[in-house]
């Protein structure tokens, strides 16, 4: 399996190298801050899909491309963060089929890899939605620069990714560590920093309780009592 398809890639090197210059930034922000911006990015992904489909798709229905492609991609972007779960435990079950049929050929269950992927997909959602904002992130640096050194004449990435299919495997494998590693460590390091506040924060004093309107009308009775022995 190709990571980064040559077929895309032929695609893709004819975008402008602003265009280019874009994708890597936007590519860097999801493998840096993919967990802590991933609702963000969910509905911003599914926003988007939904309105290019509602555009395709909306002839073949008989329908207005632009009024459905806009509908749809409301809909879908409000029910974006509802759908992040069930994103991820099929991407989690395809992943898992995906890595046994790579190394397993013998083990021929398909269903019961799928769902053991997709429910280690929703336990560890966190830690895989990390796993996977910082491979899309690297796929997209990845064809990103690809189309921008082909652009600028610097080698042809077309044949090149032929050629180095392998070696862009390990590297986009290698990125994608990388940024998982980061997204932990900062996530961590964000939690002590917020622990440290709440626990910095001085305790709000307490106000002495107001005397007790008993207590004030022994006092006051005992000072009467003195003043009339002294006076006696």
């Amino acid at each position: 399996m190709q990571l980064i398809a040559p077929e895309i890639l032929a695609e893709g090197v004819g975008l402008s190298p602003l265009l280019c210059g874009l994708g890597i930034v936007l590519g860097l922000m999801v493998w840096l801050y993919g967990w802590r911006a991933h609702r963000f990015w969910i509905v911003l992904l599914g926003t988007v899909i939904a309105g290019i489909y509602g555009l395709a798709r909306a002839p073949d229905y008989g329908s207005q491309p632009l009024l459905s492609g806009i509908l749809l991609a409301i809909a879908i972007g409000m029910l974006a963060l509802a759908l992040a779960r069930v994103i991820a435990f099929v991407a989690g079950g395809v992943a898992a089929s995906l890595l046994v049929n790579a190394l397993a050929h013998s083990w021929k269950e398909p269903m019961v890899c799928f769902l053991l992927g997709g429910l280690l997909g929703l336990l560890l959602f966190r830690m895989w939605t990390m796993v996977l904002t910082s491979l899309a992130g690297s796929i997209l640096m990845a064809y990103s620069s690809l189309c921008l050194a082909d652009r600028l004449g610097k080698l042809e990435a077309v044949a090149w990714s032929e050629k180095q299919a392998l070696l862009l495997n390990w590297a986009c494998g290698l990125l994608t560590l990388l940024g998982f590693t980061f997204q932990i460590l900062s996530e961590r390091r964000r939690a002590r920093k917020q622990a440290g506040a709440g626990g910095g924060q001085a305790a709000p004093k307490k106000e002495a309780p107001p005397p007790s309107p008993a207590g004030t009308k022994n006092w006051i009775l005992t000072w009467i009592g003195k003043l009339q022995r002294k006076a006696g």
